[in-house]
């Protein structure tokens, strides 16, 4: 997913931003994102060990816990994709 954001663009909404939030909640407001970003990890990366601990313990066919892996990934990929333009502007 391409935005077509050009430099005066962003420049006008962290102008908005910056207006609405104030310079001193920036900081606070790029933490509370980084923060619920790590949390949204931890929990894929903990449901992924789940799976796999619990495929290994039942001797399931790993192709199925492999299909799951990749969907977590595809799922986080487009979660990063999303973000990035985020964490870019902090």
């Amino acid at each position: 997913m391409v935005l077509f954001i050009g430099a005066p663009e962003v420049m006008i909404v962290l102008l908005l931003v910056v207006m609405l939030f104030g310079a001193d909640k920036i900081p606070e407001i790029a933490r509370g994102l980084g923060k619920g970003m790590r949390q949204i990890k931890d929990a894929t990366n903990d449901i992924k060990r789940e799976i796999n601990t619990t495929a290994e313990k039942n001797d399931l066919d790993l192709n199925v816990t492999k299909d799951i892996k990749k969907e977590i990934d595809d799922v986080k990929e487009n979660l990063d994709d999303m973000t990035g333009p985020i964490k870019r502007t902090f």
